[in-house]
C-alpha cells in the first residue's frame, strides 16, 4: 500500500507518516526496491497503533520508548507491558474526570430550560 493511500485510509497526511517513521513513532516501514514505501499489514497495524494512542493524548516520548523496547526485543515485554498499564491508568484517571465533568454539564442542561422559564416568567 503506498503512503498515499495510508494516508487516506487512516485520515492523516503523508507528511506525518513520513514524520512518526522518521522520529522513531512507528518502525522503518517495508520499501520497494527503489526505496518507495510499501506499507504491510504489520506497518498498517504500527500505523493503526500510533495514530490511536495519540489520539488519546499518550505523548510521542512515550510511544517512541514502547517502539524502541519492542525493537530490542522480548526481554523488554514486561517493561513495555508496565508502560502501557501506566498509560492506561492514566487515561482511565483522564475519562473519569471527563465523565464528572459531562455529568456537571447534563445537570446545568435538563435544569437550564425551567430555571431561564422561572426567570422570564419574573421579568413580565
Amino acid at each position: 500500500m503506498t503512503i498515499a493511500e495510508v494516508s487516506e485510509l487512516y485520515n492523516v497526511s503523508s507528511a506525518t507518516l513520513r514524520y512518526y517513521e522518521r522520529i522513531g513513532l512507528i518502525p522503518p516501514v517495508t520499501r520497494k526496491e527503489n526505496g518507495i514505501r510499501d506499507f504491510q499489514q504489520e506497518d498498517l497495524n504500527w500505523v493503526e497503533f500510533a495514530i490511536k494512542m495519540r489520539d488519546a493524548g499518550i505523548s510521542i516520548e512515550i510511544l517512541i520508548e514502547y517502539v524502541t523496547l519492542f525493537k530490542m526485543g522480548k526481554d523488554t515485554i514486561p517493561t513495555r507491558k508496565a508502560l502501557l498499564i501506566e498509560q492506561r491508568e492514566s487515561l482511565a484517571k483522564k475519562m473519569e474526570i471527563l465523565q464528572n465533568t459531562i455529568d456537571r454539564l447534563d445537570q446545568k442542561i435538563e435544569g437550564y430550560e425551567t430555571r431561564v422559564l422561572k426567570y422570564e416568567e419574573r421579568l413580565k
